[in-house]
């Protein structure tokens, strides 16, 4: 491939990747989908083609030592919360205030890998840090108090999405050190979220009572399925293996850079196809995080990961 084409694959998993909070925001609002539920499935097809492709073309490579199975099951964990909560966030705030907060994970990851990893924690670190909170403080209005007295919920929401993405991240650069393929990475790590979101409905459904199978099962019409099919295997399945193609033919930190168009990107496709709209002081915010993440792709070259 030439490198314009290297380029346009970049461009197009970013393209997709921008359209997952349009999607959840859809199906969450238009087909009125539990959050849970939606967590749920959208992990669950994943896995599902994922397990029929390696057990039809690979089967060999999903057999791995038993010392990678407790750490495969943690990283399933922190992906379960992490979608749980970032389907919360988008159902509170909206898709493009939504992804702008998921970015503040930057900061985040400097925080956590200098705790967990004693990675450096230098003044530009911090500064990065600084600069995404306050921008996070911008775009979810959390310095006003009508904000927390009309949606502390999504505030919370936002802020804990772009800190359980960070942990998975750091989970996801702790699975290359162990030697993990990607794709099998990816594989088991949707299996167990798979497993840990199923237990979450089910515990919903023992609080609620009512009907097991439709607590379980989505009750869509074929267009909302549709659209859970192009969430789960858009942004997720090419979104992560286009990524994955620009980063073996370009370098890293340009298709990283190139990555942080994608809240403007979300916003765009939010203001044509859901109607949402930024104010100036959002929009400001929005530059003051993505800043910062520039800042903190300088210092700490992080991993693609599925989202």
């Amino acid at each position: 491939m030439s490198r314009l084409q290297d380029y346009i694959v970049a461009i197009l998993a970013i393209t997709l990747w921008a359209t997952t909070g349009i999607l959840i925001r859809t199906l969450v609002v238009d087909y009125a989908m539990p959050a849970l539920l939606l967590a749920w499935w959208r992990d669950l097809l994943v896995a599902l083609v994922l397990g029929a492709w390696f057990l039809l073309w690979k089967p060999q490579a999903l057999v791995l030592p038993r010392k990678q199975w407790g750490f495969l099951a943690f990283y399933g964990m922190v992906l379960a919360l992490f979608h749980v909560v970032w389907v919360y966030s988008v159902q509170a705030n909206g898709a493009a205030v939504a992804t702008v907060l998921l970015y503040s994970s930057a900061a985040f990851t400097a925080v956590l890998a200098w705790w967990l990893f004693g990675e450096s924690l230098t003044v530009r670190k911090v500064l990065a840090v600084a600069a995404s909170l306050g921008g996070c403080v911008l775009v979810s209005g959390a310095y006003t108090p009508d904000a927390w007295a009309t949606n502390a919920w999504g505030i919370w929401m936002g802020l804990f999405s772009g800190l359980l993405f960070a942990a998975y991240s750091l989970t996801g650069r702790a699975s290359g050190q162990r030697g993990l393929a990607p794709w099998v990475s990816l594989f088991y790590t949707f299996v167990w979220a798979s497993v840990f979101q199923g237990l979450f409905n089910l515990w919903a459904w023992l609080l609620d009572g009512g009907s097991l199978f439709q607590a379980l099962v989505p009750q869509l019409p074929f267009s909302g399925w549709f659209w859970l099919l192009a969430l789960s295997f858009g942004p997720t399945l090419l979104g992560f293996g286009f990524y994955n193609h620009a980063l073996s033919r370009l370098p890293a930190s340009l298709v990283n850079l190139l990555a942080t168009l994608e809240p403007a990107m979300t916003a765009i496709m939010a203001y044509f196809f859901l109607g949402e709209r930024l104010t100036a002081i959002q929009i400001f915010g929005a530059l003051v995080i993505l800043v910062a993440v520039m800042i903190a792709q300088e210092l700490t070259a992080p991993a693609p990961e599925a989202v």
